[in-house]
Formats: C-alpha cells, sequence, structure tokens
C-alpha cells in the first residue's frame, strides 16, 4: 500500500553465505524457516507497497515466493561476500528496480531475517516515526544496561594503562553513578529506513543521511541472531511464545 501517498519498498535481505549459523536464513527456528518470520511481518505490517528479496540463494528465493515476497532479480556474487556492507546490495537493488521496471519509491527498510522477533507493529510505527519527522532514515535501537555503559567503558594505551574510552579521560574522572550515567543506546538491526535520495547522493551516499531518528525497541524483540547462542535464544523465545 501507499502510507500518506509515499511509496515504501521493503528489501529483505538473505544472502546464501553465513559463519556464525550456517544457512540459518532457510533453517528452521521454531519450525519455521528463519528468513518467514521477517516476511510475514513485513505482510502484515501493511505499509510496503513492494516487498522484495534480495538473495544469491535459489532456496531462500523459492521460501520468500511462497510467502508472497516478490523475487525479482537475483543477487550477483560480487555482493554477497562475507564482507559486502548493505550499501551497494541496495544501490543495485534500487537501480535494477528503476531500470527494469520503473520503479522509484520514496523510502527503503531493510529487513534482515535474523530479527526474528521483530513485529508489524514495529515496523509501522518506524515508518510512521519517518513520515513525522524530518528525518532522512529511521534505526532501531536497544537501551544499553548501565553494566555496560559506554562511560564504564575502558581502553588501554600501549603501557597498559587504562583510560576510559568516551573522550580518554583519566578514570578518577569517571562518573561512579549509574543514575548520573547518560542513557546508551545500540543499534540492533531489527529496522533500518531511509529516503531513496540519500542512497544516492552524489557526494556521501549512505544508508543514513544527516537527520536519523532513533526508533527504540523493548527486549527482547530487538534480538539479533548472529551466533549459535542467539539462535538458541530466539527458538526458546519463541517456544515459549508458542507454549502461552
Amino acid at each position: 500500500m501507499e502510507r500518506s501517498g509515499v511509496r515504501v519498498l521493503g528489501v529483505v535481505t538473505a544472502r546464501a553465505g553465513s559463519k556464525g549459523v550456517p544457512g540459518k536464513n532457510t533453517r528452521l527456528l521454531g519450525g519455521r524457516p528463519l528468513i518467514s518470520y521477517t516476511i510475514d511481518a513485513a505482510r502484515e505490517a501493511d505499509v510496503f507497497n513492494r516487498l522484495i528479496l534480495s538473495t544469491d540463494d535459489p532456496h531462500a528465493a523459492s521460501l520468500a515466493r511462497d510467502r508472497g515476497c516478490d523475487v525479482p532479480f537475483m543477487r550477483p556474487p560480487a555482493l554477497a561476500a562475507d564482507d559486502t556492507p548493505h550499501l551497494p546490495v541496495m544501490q543495485h537493488a534500487l537501480t535494477w528496480l528503476r531500470e527494469h521496471d520503473g520503479y522509484a519509491p520514496d523510502w527503503v527498510m531493510i529487513l534482515q531475517p535474523t530479527s526474528p522477533l521483530r513485529q508489524p507493529w514495529h515496523i509501522r510505527e518506524s515508518v510512521d516515526l519517518a513520515l513525522a519527522s524530518a528525518a532522512d532514515s529511521v534505526v532501531s535501537v536497544d537501551e544499553i544496561p548501565p553494566h555496560f555503559n559506554p562511560m564504564r567503558i575502558v581502553t588501554m594505551d600501549e603501557h597498559g594503562w587504562a583510560h576510559q574510552l568516551v573522550g580518554g579521560m583519566p578514570l578518577k574522572r569517571r562518573t561512579g553513578r549509574r543514575q548520573d550515567m547518560p542513557k546508551a543506546w545500540v543499534l540492533n538491526g531489527a529496522i533500518c529506513l531511509f529516503r531513496t535520495a540519500v542512497l544516492f547522493d552524489p557526494v556521501e551516499p549512505s544508508l543514513y543521511g544527516d537527520k536519523v531518528a532513533a526508533y527504540r525497541m523493548s527486549p527482547p524483540y530487538g534480538l539479533d541472531i548472529d551466533e549459535p547462542e542467539d539462535w538458541a535464544t530466539a527458538e526458546r523465545l519463541l517456544t515459549g511464545a508458542t507454549a502461552r
């Protein structure tokens, strides 16, 4: 659909290779392929006038089509390496859609299958946040527990002496009380929504632009599956949800 006359494209990204959890995008989690959670949430959110998959994996492509997600192209191998960033992947997808389908959305959302606990309302609320603000992009964040606040993190110099990571100040000047520390947030990867224009900025193309709005998510919805331990956590949470 078009939300307030604005075209929003959803792009599920699922390359074949994965070192932390081999084959994770198509592996069964809670009895369903991991990729299905993201596709189903995106469709239920009802904010995209087009939802596609960018992949080099035929199995993922087949699963996506079965769940109503378009697979207009297969991703080139050069854009499916371990170290390939999202920027060229998105540029390839948007360029392909423009040149082959004449389609140019106003906004684009990256939807990674590694966030299976992301819910349809998270997607809707992040789009609403983008449209209600002057943001160039919206990213989802989790609050960092006080024990891991950046104000408590130290770095070591070449002599092994500890200094505060933030500002390089001596430890005697650190903020001691948790209540006195500013809250800190970390990107969780569940939501990355940006104006198409920033993707092709002639000076500094990016996924963010200059004005980035933070969409706050509460645990455990922002869980990102990167390692086997994350998979086990997601399995436990999903099984518990099913049991309830």
